[in-house]
């Protein structure tokens, strides 16, 4: 997990500032084409660069974020003459969901070329008498040059032996930040070294973005479009996922957040725990049927997207164990879909992979539109609305604390357990949860040699669960505490069936 989460460093700011920039486009300009054109002087607006080696290299990259931040791909940087910064913006000026794929892009400008695996002695080296790295290294690429310790790049085979035993901690072991963060080695190199995302392998869980210090991995956005259809006068309804909950500071409550996106222009405002409280009673229902009836091994939950896309791509013999319930983001559009026909539905959240699940053919997902909550911070920002003096007109008061755990690690296992003891009393269930790609890959792979039988696993692409996603705005424990606090002031635990009799007329129809 990134250690810069929950930082506001340089370029999280400047991410942030480009959405409240584009959203400021849709708002107020009058000639769009012009006014981009103008964007990257107006933020990158000094004579010298400050993090950069050239405020031009700075303008550069800053002209790609703009087009991703508009839906947009990223101008060739192999041809003579690139094209203008709003090639493109015509099919983009629009008020229905758009992005041309892939959705994490790399800009090449940005990129640093990172080392991908190396290992340098430092000038902490002493040049101790014992030179124990020198003694363990097993194919004499540890050397003595000038009385300090020496590694020839062309012997080394990274086995890491000579950092375990330097008594200076003086050997320093660099990796690619984005390569370490992607859990189904995604990240490749091009031929300058720099970082690539294969399209292929990768799951779109956005860690690699959040983890690049350089700024240099970014996802699309949809903003531009939303704000858009919202200026048309149609009706828009939000659902805002489980994490939502103090993503915005901490005197925000969920009913002034409500009201605050009210304000901002949605019709109404529903909680995906509603969709998530759905899930967990059906999925409860599954398990016992399925795996402790013995018809299956083991079930896997389906509600993380990039979860289950590696599961499928990577474990394709898992295919029939991943839960077919529908995910709460879909389940939570039916029912908006059900009471309100001709809304257009927005589902905010705090994760990038779930503007693919939208998009997909396979499965009707009745969403219109994906925003993170990093994104609508710059819708708010642009708007000139200040959240923390929004008072609270509205009520957050229709989901279960079951469907609110959804939100950390843990909390879909959890809130499925919860059913089963309630509806289900005797059966005997064992839950098992993995978060990050990493920790998921090993844990199908534990359940593919069978020593997972008999379990209910929940995988989570990020780190944390989904407080953890690429699209949130504060530090993974601060979110953790407070989608727990929230969950635990919900005044009904598990929803009952009359609840679910309900959400099935919604789902079936």
């Amino acid at each position: 997990m990134s250690t810069m989460r929950g930082i506001d460093t340089p370029v999280r700011k400047n991410r942030r500032r480009v959405f409240k920039e584009v959203a400021d486009l849709a708002y107020h300009s009058k000639n769009l084409k012009d006014d981009m054109e103008a964007l990257p002087y107006k933020i990158v607006d000094y004579e010298d660069s400050v993090y950069r080696e050239s405020v031009y290299r700075d303008r550069a990259i800053i002209r790609e974020r703009i087009r991703l931040a508009m839906g947009m791909s990223l101008r060739p940087e192999n041809r003579s003459r690139p094209g203008h910064l709003t090639e493109g913006v015509e099919e983009s000026n629009i008020e229905e969901k758009y992005y041309e794929p892939p959705l994490m892009q790399v800009i090449p400008s940005a990129c640093n070329a990172c080392p991908e695996n190396r290992y340098d002695v430092t000038d902490v080296c002493m040049g101790c008498v014992a030179h124990p790295c020198r003694e363990v290294c097993p194919t004499g690429a540890m050397q003595m040059v000038n009385g300090k310790s020496y590694i020839d790049q062309e012997k080394c085979v990274k086995c890491g032996k000579c950092i375990q035993v330097c008594p200076y901690d003086a050997i320093s072991h660099r990796e690619r930040p984005c390569k370490v963060a992607c859990g189904v080695d995604a990240i490749k190199s091009d031929l300058r070294s720099r970082a690539v995302i294969d399209n292929e392998v990768c799951v779109s869980c956005g860690q690699c973005m959040v983890s690049c210090p350089f700024g240099a991995i970014a996802d699309k956005s949809q903003i531009f479009q939303l704000i858009r259809a919202l200026q048309s006068g149609r009706e828009i309804i939000a659902q805002v996922a489980p994490a939502f909950v103090g993503q915005f500071g901490p005197k925000v409550t969920p009913d002034v957040f409500k009201s605050a996106l009210k304000e901002l222009g949605f019709a109404d405002v529903y909680e995906t725990a509603i969709g998530a409280d759905h899930g967990c009673m059906k999925e409860a229902e599954n398990y016992v049927k399925e795996v402790a009836g013995g018809k299956l091994p083991f079930s896997l939950t389906s509600c993380c997207p990039s979860w289950a896309m590696m599961a499928k791509s990577l474990f394709p013999e898992t295919i029939d164990k991943i839960s077919n319930e529908l995910t709460p983001m879909v389940a939570t559009a039916r029912l908006i879909k059900k009471e309100h026909p001709e809304a257009s539905v927005v589902f905010i959240g705090p994760c990038a992979s779930k503007k693919l699940e939208a998009s997909r053919r396979t499965v009707r997902s009745d969403v219109d539109f994906v925003i993170t909550f990093e994104e609508l911070t710059g819708m708010f920002e642009a708007k000139g609305i200040l959240l923390e003096e929004i008072k609270a007109l509205d009520e957050m008061r229709d989901a279960t604390g079951a469907g609110r755990g959804y939100g950390v690690a843990g909390g879909v296992a959890s809130a499925i357990e919860e059913c089963i003891k309630k509806y289900y009393p005797g059966t005997k269930v064992q839950i098992e949860h993995a978060e990050g790609l990493s920790e998921c890959r090993k844990m199908l792979l534990l359940a593919k040699a069978g020593r997972k039988n008999g379990c209910l696993i929940e995988g989570m692409a990020c780190p944390g669960g989904c407080v953890a996603g690429a699209g949130t705005n504060i530090a993974i424990p601060q979110a953790f505490k407070a989608v727990t606090q929230f969950k635990q002031a919900s005044g009904r635990k598990v929803p009952d069936e009359e609840q679910l009799k309900k959400l099935d007329a919604c789902m079936n129809s």
